[in-house]
């Protein structure tokens, strides 16, 4: 597998030895893993670069998983995260959801569990995007017909800006 075939994975969890572990395992699954321990580094990372897919740990000091998912959707949109915790409640795994994550597991998740949700995620992040990229195009080919260059620029613009 190739660097471009990787899915980009930002770990977060506040337990080192546990996000170690987990890191070292899921590397040899040809993921490409950016590990934080704790919410304001996860920001941090995620401002600088792209991830398809995060696994955020519920109860951590500071920024819990809750906010942090909050934070990251809201500047991230097609970012798929996977929340686990060791507390699951179905309240819990029901706001989490609500606020955008893609899935609740419990922790300890089964290492085969844990590959198979992030691949699942990553697919429903690819389909997300490329749905969006045809609407996006048809936007355009619309915008052709009946407008001036200064006109198409004008409306590519405003989708850029609405992108963001």
């Amino acid at each position: 597998m190739t660097d471009i075939e990787k899915i980009h994975l930002l770990m977060v969890d506040d337990e080192e030895k546990f996000l170690n572990a987990l890191t070292e395992r899921l590397k040899l699954k040809f993921f490409d893993i950016t590990p934080v321990t704790n919410g304001e580094d996860a920001i941090k990372v995620a401002k600088k670069a792209q991830f398809d897919v995060a696994v955020v740990d519920l109860q951590m000091p500071g920024i819990d998983g809750v906010e942090l998912l909050k934070i990251l959707k809201k500047s991230h949109r097609f970012l798929e995260i996977i929340i686990l915790s060791g507390h699951a409640t179905i309240d819990v795994a029901v706001d989490c959801t609500k606020l955008g994550a893609f899935k609740v597991l419990e922790k300890p998740s089964s290492f085969d569990k844990l590959v198979e949700t992030i691949t699942e995620a990553y697919e429903s992040r690819m389909k997300k995007k490329f749905e969006k990229d045809i609407d996006r195009m048809k936007k355009i080919q619309s915008l052709a017909f009946g407008q001036s260059p200064l006109g198409i620029l004008r409306e590519l613009k405003k989708m850029d800006d609405n992108q963001k």
